[in-house]
């Protein structure tokens, strides 16, 4: 069995499986408020978007669903231009491990 995922959205709009799964991407976007659709301002770049596409299976090998998901091009922003700072709010699993113990040591618990 060779599943086949559309490497393009001209691809993917060819079968009413992936329409079905982008328009359920795009449904969730919209119910959870994740963007504001807002005027182009003409003195900035836009940062383009992208479908990608993958075939989950069952455990035998047949297709469960198919899933979609839409993606912004982060790779085309430019350092001090489209952004001075990154951030990425992620503690390490060591950091952790220290917090706990000194508040268990503390007693802060």
């Amino acid at each position: 069995m060779c599943i086949i995922e559309p490497e393009s959205f001209e691809e993917a709009a060819k079968d009413d499986s992936w329409k079905k799964a982008m328009k359920a991407k795009i449904t969730m976007i919209e119910k959870n408020n994740t963007w504001e659709l807002v005027n182009r301002p003409f003195d900035k770049p836009i940062i383009g978007v992208r479908w990608i596409y993958k075939t989950k299976l069952n455990l035998d090998g047949s297709v469960q669903k198919n899933k979609a998901w839409l993606v912004a091009k982060g790779y085309s922003h430019k350092p001090g231009i489209d952004f001075n700072e990154t951030f990425a709010p992620v503690a390490r699993l060591d950091t952790v491990r220290t917090l706990v113990a000194v508040a268990a040591q503390r007693n802060w618990m």
